[in-house]
């Protein structure tokens, strides 16, 4: 298993499974019963946040626990999915099966003691395993529930299951990505993005309820994920009446803006405005107002001779050198970097992207950080503590406990 050495971050040994670490959510319950990626997702971002996370699986566990490889601790039973890894930080884990009468009520008072439910079944699941949204709020009248479907909670395909890569190409956004053929982004986005949706949705309804007393129920979808992100490609439709195609490596909508080849590897350049087309200009000896260039919908018109004038004047230039000019002058300009050479890369560390935990059966591991930093704290995320991904039902005893507990006394 590869490993960089230490990250921007403080190591710890685990949950308690009793409290949570500080942090804007610190207080808040959180009942994930989600699996596979989008709802993990959103569930992982509250409880980067402070929130304590309580996941609940089936006794075989989440889908992604058997997504591989790559597995580590290959042991029968004991393996680790590193898919599953990526998703469920800042979790404890408490295994139910959902049909029986016992583990029903045990659903009831977790129920009973969260601010938030998370789940992301089909339509109706939910309400054939005798929780249906009224149960819920009679159960808790402020509690918040989320509720993540593949391509929304009605009309007349709301039935349909929801996978990412389905989404995507249903979406609309593989029709934008590629070059000679519709291609899926290389992370599953269409999860991810609902996920994200859905934090935001559930902590403003957090907020909200604040002001009312109950909780309400939010809905977000892959297909909404999807939508939500066309941004000028879907006015460029709406308004306009023109159908985007694939962008390939280069914008659109603003020239030059995208990925040129060196002589050793690929560079991205963006002239975002005709200042910085001048000073791209300026530095590699073009007159800026030749015919066919003097503006941006000019040279968007002509990007094919524009990138071939370009490249030309990159071909006998190594990487390294284009960048260190595009800097000089001015100019936005980056690598194509591969994954090891991100989470080598010193500013990635720097903004505490990779963390350290330890984990309950592999061990020290490193994993991908959360996105946000807060002034008084120099860690990513609003906790000062990360707990590694649980084992399948690492907190079973600790949370039937914590159950049996008066809840005024719980934490």
């Amino acid at each position: 298993m590869p490993y960089f050495g230490p990250a921007f971050v403080i190591s710890v040994t685990g949950m308690s499974g009793i409290s949570a670490p500080s942090g804007p959510l610190e207080g808040i319950v959180v009942l994930d019963l989600t699996r596979a990626l989008a709802g993990p997702h959103a569930a992982m971002m509250l409880g980067d946040l402070g929130a304590r996370v309580i996941k609940v699986e089936s006794p075989t566990g989440d889908d992604t626990r058997t997504w591989g490889p790559p597995f580590m601790d290959p042991t029968e039973g004991a393996r680790e999915s590193t898919y599953f890894l990526s998703a469920n930080r800042n979790k404890e884990s408490i295994t139910l099966d959902l049909k029986d009468a016992g583990d029903q009520e045990v659903l009831a008072r977790l129920v009973e003691r969260s601010d938030v439910l998370m789940e992301n079944f089909r339509v109706g699941v939910l309400d054939r395993l005798g929780f249906p949204i009224e149960r819920l709020h009679e159960l808790n009248p402020r509690l918040v529930v989320l509720q993540i479907t593949g391509f929304g909670h009605d009309g007349p395909e709301a039935q349909r299951a929801g996978f990412d890569q389905i989404a995507q190409g249903e979406g609309g956004l593989m029709s934008l990505t590629g070059l000679s053929e519709p291609t899926k982004v290389g992370v599953p986005i269409a999860d991810l993005l609902a996920g994200m949706n859905g934090a935001y949705g559930v902590v403003s309804a957090l907020y909200e309820r604040e002001r009312t007393g109950r909780g309400r129920v939010v809905h977000t979808s892959l297909l909404a994920g999807m939508v939500g992100v066309h941004a000028f490609q879907g006015t460029k439709w709406t308004v306009a009446g023109e159908v985007p195609g694939l962008a390939g490596g280069h914008h659109p909508s603003i020239a030059p803006y995208g990925m040129f080849a060196t002589r050793t590897a690929p560079v991205q350049i963006a002239c975002g405005s005709e200042k910085l087309w001048a000073a791209f200009a300026g530095e590699f000896r073009i007159d800026p107002a030749t015919p066919g260039f003097g503006t941006n919908p000019e040279r968007v018109a002509n990007r094919d001779a524009l990138i071939a004038l370009i490249e030309g004047l990159l071909a006998d230039l190594d990487a390294e050198t284009v960048l260190a000019r595009l800097d000089a002058a001015g100019v936005p300009a980056g690598k194509v970097r591969s994954l090891d050479d991100v989470y080598a890369w010193e500013q990635t560390r720097s903004q505490g992207l990779l963390i350290d935990v330890e984990h309950a059966t592999l061990g020290p591991i490193q994993l991908p950080g959360p996105t946000l930093r807060f002034d008084d704290n120099p860690y990513a995320g609003g906790r000062t503590e990360h707990a590694a991904p649980p084992t399948l039902g690492q907190h079973n005893d600790e949370i039937r406990a914590w159950l049996t507990r008066p809840s005024d006394t719980a934490e």
